[in-house]
């Protein structure tokens, strides 16, 4: 993965003010935490389109594909072109959350053919942080556009190839450590881990401001959990959202990964998938 991850606030703010401004989306959306249009309408970053992560980021949860399958192509095309997504046109990406959940909206449109698309580093803490203003209410919906989606962009692997890749190559788990070792599991069937996962808690990719690591702290954090150039790299975490921040801050560092979208939702929900506990992989 080559193309940029990441956009500053200083270029969003120059980029909005241009004639050409990026389509700028606010996926704002948090575990347990319904109220994200409200969060949006109480105050967002000027001309960002509302994002709803579990509708139109998501398929309906089933316990095959966990609790947010990838949404089917032609319904991921129809929120794109509502958002405003044409070909050619950039898109910026951000939440409130560290981009923890703008990350599936970032990943979900590489991962169908939109190259152009970056995270706001830092999220909405950022632009705030730099005292630039922001709008409540709901704007009137964007001119549509008229985005063809193709899949295939990024790499998806399902859970025989995640217990594959756990003990051939790297599959790293993004939850938080507490959930990985199988002390608590707040909304999943079983708690615990895939057998030969690597725990990586998705937080730990963010420095202290919420803007991620730099490339080389980033390359350290993930060859020492044991990535490397020849290594086949697979990430999961709850559902398949904070894993797409994790593939984004791999990409930061230099390194493809595989999204397993099913998940510890997916896994947990078949009795025939073991599942391991304690700090260690096995």
């Amino acid at each position: 993965m080559t193309a940029r991850v990441t956009t500053t606030v200083a270029e969003l703010d120059t980029r909005l003010r241009s004639g050409r401004p990026p389509v700028l989306l606010d996926v704002r959306w948090a575990l347990g935490d319904p109220h994200g249009r409200d969060h949006y309408t109480a105050g967002h970053i000027p001309g960002a389109v509302y994002v709803d992560l579990d509708t139109e980021l998501a398929a309906p949860p089933s316990p095959e594909g966990g609790r947010h399958p990838l949404p089917e192509l032609a319904d991921l095309q129809a929120a794109a072109r509502s958002w405003g997504i044409s070909a050619g046109r950039p898109v910026v990406v951000y939440d409130d959350l560290g981009n923890t959940a703008a990350a599936r909206a970032w990943w979900l449109l590489r991962h169908a053919g939109v190259p152009d698309v970056t995270l706001l580093d830092g999220a909405l803490g950022a632009w705030r942080a730099a005292g630039l203003p922001l709008e409540s209410g709901a704007p009137a919906a964007p001119v549509p556009g008229d985005v063809v989606l193709r899949p295939g962009g990024l790499p998806v692997i399902d859970a025989d190839e995640a217990a594959e890749l756990a003990v051939s190559g790297l599959l790293l788990d993004a939850r938080a450590a507490e959930r990985y070792r199988g002390e608590v599991e707040p909304v999943d069937p079983r708690a615990g881990h895939v057998p030969g996962a690597v725990s990586a808690p998705t937080g730990e990719n963010l420095a202290a401001d919420g803007t991620f690591l730099s490339p080389g702290e980033l390359r350290e954090r993930f060859t020492v959990k044991g990535a490397g150039e020849a290594v086949r790299i697979g990430v999961y975490c709850g559902s398949g959202v904070t894993a797409a921040h994790q593939i984004a801050a791999l990409a930061i560092a230099g390194f493809d990964a595989a999204l397993f979208p099913g998940s510890w939702s997916a896994w947990s929900s078949d009795p025939d998938r073991r599942a391991a506990t304690g700090p260690l992989p096995f």
